[in-house]
């Protein structure tokens, strides 16, 4: 058997696998019986295990070899060479490391939860130690087998390709702007008027009712996907098995529609995926920054545009609010919608974040955890830390940890190096969307009709259809004509929060 033949065998195999250990993770969050939660994690632990033992073979380093002597297409060679990647990942940290890492993250975690409860830092910090301790040793395990510096190293695992260097040009064009944009887009909206009240709840069922609606106009297929309740949205499958959830309250509709949005953007670019290189590494998404693209594309650029709220609109008075007039001073008007959909505060919380202010929660996280990571800053000096950077950044400062450093899980369970895919998908996100309305000028009206078709063909185009077979960097390029651009995710926010395009 040619080498590149055995490769593709056994990764097939492995990313059989890996959809199957997907399908136990959205099991556990949504459906799994308590009393059935020994079981399962039994399970997931037999299979990554397994996983790890498929991805680490003896005999796959000469495989890589032999098959760069192979006469293969591009897509071949692609594939090759993310295979090459994640082999490299796996076999760089020694198996008892993975381990007292899983171990140590899974005890910082549970302490987590309690002390974030306590707002009691000083009580998570011996278990925060150990991790943080244990991330650097496999950061440099990673570090000297990639010949990456031990950062680099860890960011990528998340996205390929991405050097801190890079991370810090981007991040410091963005801070550079970030906290006068928030002050005069704060104060542009107190000269405004405030969003009017709903005066009515908004049911379970009903917003469930909702959230279909939006998915099916969206272009989500229910025939090779399901949506779900669960504690924290995401999504999970691909191919033909694409899952998502979400979560929903009474007292309001938007939070938990704009995670459905969220979450299908996610679904469509796994549904997208290029079918022919399924369970291939080269099938797969193209890194985190570009899957969070796909996400907040949808959820930001899109939903939250006027064309969308103006079909929107009617939806909302139809299923809350027995079809009332759309009058200028119904809380259903597009003008309202406009409003809550758009306001801008100065949050303590990321996950609560708007759309300005997130990215400086971001960079906030990036600077401290390199800072970690490096020995510039002592994890007992991080609350002092957080807050100085927050009241820097955002221009609020929080009033105990719980709302400061205990906030996030990420670091907790030895996360460390994702954290910045999440802006840096903002900015693609922005230049992606300019791109595709560049060549197709009447998306605003055909969303406006609730016609998201032409606006999905391009990114099943551009994005979706590419899987890994180009980098993150290389992909964007090739969809927008340049690589990653602040200066187009600026005009966005400015267009849309000082000028109200």
């Amino acid at each position: 058997m040619k080498a590149y033949s055995a490769l593709e065998a056994h990764f097939g195999r492995i990313g059989r696998l890996a959809a199957i250990e997907g399908l136990l993770h959205w099991d556990t969050e949504t459906v799994l019986p308590a009393g059935a939660a020994a079981d399962s994690g039994e399970q997931l632990a037999a299979l990554r295990t397994l996983l790890h033992e498929l991805e680490t073979a003896p005999q796959l380093p000469e495989w890589l070899d032999r098959a760069d002597d192979e006469a293969l297409d591009e897509w071949q060679r692609a594939n090759v060479q993310e295979m090459r990647r994640r082999v490299w990942h796996q076999r760089a940290v020694p198996a008892p490391l993975v381990a007292a890492l899983a171990r140590a993250g899974t005890e910082c975690v549970m302490a987590w939860r309690e002390a974030r409860a306590r707002d009691d830092f000083a009580a998570l910090l011996p278990r925060l130690e150990g991790v943080v301790a244990l991330v650097r040793e496999r950061a440099a395990a990673k570090a000297e087998v990639l010949c990456l510096a031990p950062y680099d190293a860890l960011l990528d695992e998340y996205e390929p390709g991405l050097h801190a260097v890079r991370v810090d040009e981007v991040f410091d064009a963005l801070a550079s702007f970030l906290p006068g944009l928030i002050g005069d887009v704060i104060e542009r909206q107190q000269a405004r008027p405030g969003p009017l009240p709903w005066g009515v709840g908004f049911p379970l069922a009903t917003q469930r009712v909702l959230a279909q609606r939006v998915m099916a106009v969206l272009g989500f297929d229910f025939q090779r996907g399901r949506l779900d309740p669960s504690t924290h949205p995401f999504c999970s499958g691909g191919g033909d098995d694409v899952r998502i959830t979400a979560r929903w309250r009474e007292d309001s509709f938007v939070e938990g529609l704009q995670a459905v949005a969220h979450e299908t953007g996610h679904a469509l670019y796994e549904q997208g995926l290029p079918a022919a290189w399924r369970f291939q590494p080269v099938g797969q998404a193209r890194g985190m920054a570009l899957h969070e693209s796909q996400s907040l594309l949808i959820e930001m650029q899109a939903c939250r545009s006027r064309p969308f709220l103006s079909w929107l609109a009617p939806q909302l008075a139809e299923l809350f609010d027995a079809g009332a007039a759309l009058t200028a001073s119904s809380p259903w008007s597009v003008d309202n919608l406009e409003r809550v959909y758009r306001r801008v505060a100065r949050s303590l919380i990321r996950v609560d974040a708007d759309e300005v202010t997130y990215p400086a929660h971001v960079i906030l996280r990036y600077r401290l955890e390199r800072a970690l990571l490096g020995g510039g800053l002592p994890l007992r000096e991080l609350p002092g830390a957080w807050r100085e950077g927050m009241l820097e950044l955002v221009g609020v400062a929080p009033p105990d940890d719980r709302q400061g450093c205990l906030q996030d899980i990420h670091w907790m369970d030895g996360t460390f190096g994702y954290f910045p895919t999440y802006t840096l998908g903002a900015i693609s996100a922005a230049q992606l969307h300019e791109a595709a309305l560049g060549a197709h000028p009447e998306l605003p009206q055909a969303i406006a009709a609730g016609d998201f078709q032409p606006l999905v063909r391009w990114l099943r185009t551009h994005v979706h259809a590419q899987g890994s077979r180009l980098s993150g960097e290389a992909l964007l390029h090739a969809a927008t004509g340049r690589g990653l651009d602040v200066g187009c995710f600026r005009a966005h926010l400015e267009r849309r929060y000082l000028r109200g395009d």
